[in-house]
């Protein structure tokens, strides 16, 4: 019989590497501490792209454009197989850092990544709401999007269809780990046994690997997030200034965020931090004082050193491995992340070098 594989972790990085695994005939069973997709895959903006690309290690940006060369396809598949649409958007993104425009360019130069600098007319042409569009921004045509909710659920219906094992509402209490080799997980329904396991657990990863060697780390960053609804159009492109995004999703609904908090594991929203963003949201974009807020929401991001993630098997433990730690870029990551860590269960060519992402690698 096929060997077992265990994926601890239901979000979209779990779900893109159990996808991978069973594509290349391995038995795979993914065990979700909740619902899958409920954590930061559905608390996410969705663009496929880091923000502010230029400010990330190249490690980042390798996995960011394998990820981004194949995702239109990955998404054209989902809704053919499945019929759930991930809404797959091309809005392209438009930036406003005016001190970081030479670095910019030499980033764009060196990846030969499309990006445009333009003046504040091309700019409002592109975003005619924006009120206060720079002397000179940035903009790559190309950056596209997906809706956080829709690809989680048409990942689950891709997992479901494919006969994939999957149990939810079961959080994984320990790893049942034995000198050098990892035999399953332990849960309240029992042991689930295995030949391989895949930690794919987001921000909860560092803490249940944290009892074994060298443990990654991996914390909760908590983001909170506003969302109106407006007429489609209202918003015509995704837009960053300090942090901060506006995303327009297909139907109207427009997306604002986030907060970059420490506040451990508690997943709350706040009042002052609602305010906060609707302030600033609402100068830049003044339009939307006409539309109601029809959502607060927060989400716990899996914080790593410089956000580059932890793709490997563990130093000591052979038959355990880590696919976590994306930060705020699970999204435009998850299938490069979930290829490479497929790459490197099977032993196969991987699609980048994976040195970057080793368990007790340098980061930042």
């Amino acid at each position: 019989m096929t060997q077992r594989i265990i994926v601890v972790g239901g979000g979209i990085i779990g779900m893109l590497t159990a996808r991978e695994l069973h594509q290349a005939g391995r038995r795979v069973t993914l065990i979700e501490r909740q619902q899958t997709g409920r954590e930061s895959t559905w608390a996410g903006g969705g663009i496929i792209s880091p923000l502010f690309p230029w400010r990330y290690l190249d490690s980042i940006t390798e996995l960011a454009g394998w990820s981004q060369a194949h995702y239109a396809q990955i998404c054209e598949q989902l809704l053919h197989d499945t019929g759930v649409d991930p809404e797959y958007t091309q809005s392209g993104m438009l930036m406003v850092a005016n001190d970081e425009l030479d670095t910019a360019r030499a980033w764009a130069a060196r990846h030969s990544r499309h990006l445009e600098f333009i003046d504040a007319a091309t700019f409002r042409q592109l975003e005619p709401q924006a009120a206060h569009p720079p002397e000179t921004g940035m903009w790559m045509p190309e950056v596209a999007q997906v809706r956080n909710p829709c690809i989680a659920a048409s990942l689950l219906a891709d997992l479901q269809r494919r006969g994939i094992e999957i149990v939810t509402d079961t959080p994984v209490e320990s790893l049942l780990c034995e000198r050098d080799a990892c035999r399953g997980v332990a849960t309240a329904r029992g042991a689930f046994e295995a030949e391989q396991v895949i930690v794919c657990a987001g921000a909860w990863s560092g803490q249940l690997l944290g009892d074994l060697p060298t443990p990654p780390a991996v914390r909760p960053v908590r983001g909170q997030m506003i969302l109106f609804r407006t007429p489609p159009g209202t918003i015509s492109r995704i837009v960053l200034e300090e942090q901060r995004y506006i995303i327009p999703r297909r139907d109207g609904h427009v997306l604002f965020g986030s907060s970059m908090e420490e506040a451990g594991f508690d997943n709350s929203t706040t009042p002052e931090m609602y305010q906060e963003l609707r302030d600033i949201v609402i100068e830049r974009f003044p339009v939307l004082a006409d539309y109601s807020i029809v959502k607060h929401w927060s989400g716990l991001r899996p914080g790593s050193p410089a956000g580059v993630p932890y793709i490997a098997r563990h130093p000591q433990i052979g038959n355990l491995f880590v696919n976590a730690g994306q930060y705020r870029n699970g999204v435009v990551l998850g299938p490069a992340s979930a290829r490479l860590m497929a790459d490197l269960v099977l032993q196969r060519e991987p699609i980048v070098d994976p040195a970057p992402y080793a368990w007790t690698a340098a980061r930042g």
